[in-house]
């Protein structure tokens, strides 16, 4: 099969050279024996791979295409799909890993032969590793087997690929083969051969962010800490396997796994099974229509469960046996979760599910959720802060439920809120205070059956006490205000940091201005120092790396950290570095933001122009101080009917020597320095004020 089989978009040539994109597309204008396109759409191509290679290295623009870059663009444009290409890659790593002398065997001759070779090699791999089948050879607590029957509605996670299967994948197989022995020499603890996987799939998670619900390694890491030892485990909706592959590997260690999406099994069966020789068994199938394991009664099950599904078999289900704590609604597939984590858990054993927070207090639901607190079975409701796990912007909850081995006499229940250490902007909340605050609280409830109140954090709740018509689990409903000296003593911290940043801001207050006459300079504009070179300028795209942070115009408009996402695509996104010049071209107003060391790096976000200024010929906060008269914005603008749109080449400055644009330099960046202190001063003013509302409204602050 040839190499010419993959595909690579505009961005992917880019990646390759080196270049930017804007370069690849004025070399397909200015050479005629550029390849032409094999595949894509009319604005957004496909190029084969091979013939690229040829071409860069014929005109001297590509020595060598880097390992790394050339098997992932032998991924991004398998013939069948790139999670068809990672898994046939997953296979043969587990066979390099395994048999390293087989994989060399079978890889000596042609494609065709290696192809016709691998089956039956990667048959005695996977077997041993996953089970004949995969479903039927599970082992399972108990019993010897887990019911054959099930394998009607479920399939087993990885089967072993045939000969024309695996011809499309021969270049590939090939690479990663190569990459793994490269990696091997890179990590000496490793082989090569997890890191490459891990480095593949990555990369394709990255690349389609939108098309996978993916759970942050934090707070994996937490569930499996919570959770506790176990030498069985479950993830019933294992999606790419975060849960299980943070759970470090023991003896005898038993992992299994089920998600409706075969593709999304199998690569956590191959995820698990190169990260460490235990027992993973994985099916593909929808786990509460078609449960894989019936028969398992696992020590521990960790749930990332998919939220608001209606369509989760309410119609079929009614009269299941799982729904020991009453049916589900219809619109409360959370608990059908829920209910089935605790019938495949064994007596004592720990569940840990990620639940959207309306789940606590729905209508619908408060009869399960009565049950479940009655008998003992729902142990902990722990609330996490903004930004733990998609979708971000809500705070989810941590279920902690324990199958009771006998109901307790007097119940309690543990309330945690760990909402005060969300942060600001995307990077997510300050996970060391949440995992602190979390496993504290819950290893000491855990021990004693109760918790002395930690006011504003955790509350251990006799059961009785919920047991009201709405039955409610939010924490933040339950839990206790911070004492009163807390309370006074953040105030108090409150408002000295206001009174040195008022202090700061006198300090900063620009001096009485000299009066001067009217300046006569001669001017020039921006798009005449782009024409000469003094200043690059570029504009903010609609798409770029799904990792980047992005700065937004309204980061620019209120001088905060990047904030924003940008869809992944093709299309090369523009990062900003210290010393660049940010405008926002609409709505109006005169703001340039001169980007920090703590800014740079980030993506430039739509609506806003980069001007990166030549700092030989001229000085950044020279530029972005003149670009902020209002005169001068004025001149520049268009208005339109519902808008102000700035037209940043037309933005004019003085032609002045560089000493004396550093001497204007540093007033503007003093007056920076003065509106900063100012925004601080009323952020920290708001806190002050939105404080003591709070502490004299619940009593934590005395009036006088």
């Amino acid at each position: 099969m040839q190499d010419n089989a993959t595909e690579v978009t505009a961005a992917g040539i880019a990646r390759l050279a080196g270049v930017g994109r804007a370069a690849v597309s004025n070399w397909r204008r200015r050479h005629a024996d550029f390849p032409k396109p094999v595949g894509g759409t009319e604005t957004s191509p496909s190029f084969g791979l091979a013939e690229v290679e040829s071409w860069l290295r014929k005109q001297g623009k590509l020595a060598e295409v880097p390992l790394r870059e050339r098997v992932w663009q032998q991924l991004a444009g398998h013939p069948e799909g790139p999670l068809t290409g990672l898994t046939h890659a997953g296979c043969v790593l587990l066979l390099i890993h395994d048999r390293p002398t087989v994989w060399l065997e079978a890889s000596a001759g042609s494609d065709e032969r290696l192809a016709a070779m691998l089956p039956g090699a990667l048959e005695g791999v996977l077997v041993p590793r996953f089970g004949a089948g995969g479903v039927k050879g599970a082992s399972v607590k108990g019993t010897s087997a887990v019911n054959p029957g099930s394998a009607v509605n479920t399939h087993p996670a990885v089967h072993t690929p045939t000969g024309p299967e695996l011809l499309p994948s021969a270049p590939l197989l090939r690479g990663v083969a190569e990459l793994a022995t490269e990696l091997a020499v890179e990590t000496p603890a490793g082989t090569g051969t997890r890191e490459t996987f891990e480095f593949l799939l990555r990369r394709h998670l990255d690349a389609n962010p939108r098309q996978y619900t993916l759970t942050p390694g934090e707070l994996a890491a937490l569930m499996v800490e919570l959770a506790g030892p176990a030498r069985t485990l479950l993830d019933p909706a294992c999606g790419t396997g975060a849960l299980l592959r943070a759970v470090g590997p023991g003896p005898e260690q038993e992992l299994y796994a089920q998600d409706n999406a075969p593709e999304l099994a199998a690569l956590t069966a191959l995820r698990l099974a190169l990260q460490a020789r235990v027992t993973v068994r994985a099916a593909a199938g929808d786990t509460l229509r078609a449960d894989a394991y019936p028969e398992l009664r696992a020590d521990a099950v960790l749930c990332h469960p998919p939220f608001n599904e209606r369509n989760w078999g309410h119609d079929e289900l009614a009269y299941d046996a799982r729904w020991e704590y009453g049916f589900p609604a219809r619109n409360e597939s959370e608990l059908a979760w829920v209910q089935h984590a605790l019938a495949r858990l064994a007596d004592g054993g720990t569940a840990v599910v990620l639940m959207p927070p309306a789940t606590a207090s729905r209508r619908s639901g408060r009869r399960i959720r009565a049950d479940l607190l009655r008998r003992g079975a729902l142990r902990a409701v722990i609330a996490l802060p903004i930004g733990a796990a998609p979708p971000y912007n809500i705070p989810l909850h941590l279920w902690v439920l324990r199958r009771p081995e006998k109901a307790p006499a007097q119940p309690e229940v543990l309330l945690v809120d760990t909402g005060q250490y969300a942060t600001e902007g995307r990077g997510g909340p300050d996970w060391r205070e949440v995992r602190e605050a979390v496993l504290d609280a819950w290893q000491a409830f855990d021990r004693a059956g109760t918790l002395q109140e930690r006011p504003g954090v955790a509350r251990a709740l006799p059961v009785i006490e919920l047991l009201d018509d709405d039955v409610d689990l939010a924490p933040g409903r339950h839990l206790p205000p911070p004492t009163a000296a807390d309370g006074a003593d953040a105030l108090t911290v409150v408002r000295e940091r206001l009174g040195e940043t008022l202090r700061l801001t006198a300090d900063l207050t620009p001096p009485p201005a000299e009066s001067a006459r009217l300046a006569r300079w001669p001017l020039t504009t921006v798009g005449e120092l782009a024409r000469g070179g003094a200043v690059v300028m570029r504009s903010g795209g609609n798409g770029g790396h799904a990792r980047v942070p992005v700065l937004t115009d309204h980061d620019v408009l209120a001088g905060t950290a990047p904030s924003g996402t940008l869809p992944e695509s093709d299309e090369e996104a523009v990062l900003t570095e210290p010393g660049d010049v940010v405008l926002p071209v609409l709505g109006g107003g005169s703001v340039a933001r001169v980007i920090d060391d703590a800014t740079g790096g980030a993506a430039l976000g739509r609506n806003l122009v980069l001007l990166r200024p030549d700092p030989t010929a001229l000085d950044a906060w020279f530029l972005a101080g003149f670009l902020r008269g209002t005169a001068n914005n004025r001149q520049a603008s268009s208005y339109a009917s519902t808008a102000t749109r700035l037209d940043v080449r037309r933005l004019q400055l003085p032609r002045l020597p560089l000493d004396e644009q550093r001497r204007y330099g540093a007033r503007f960046r003093a007056l920076d320095d003065f509106e900063r202190a100012l925004r601080r001063a009323g952020r920290l003013g708001e806190q002050l004020v939105r404080g003591m509302y709070d502490g004299l409204t619940d009593g934590t602050v005395a009036p006088d």
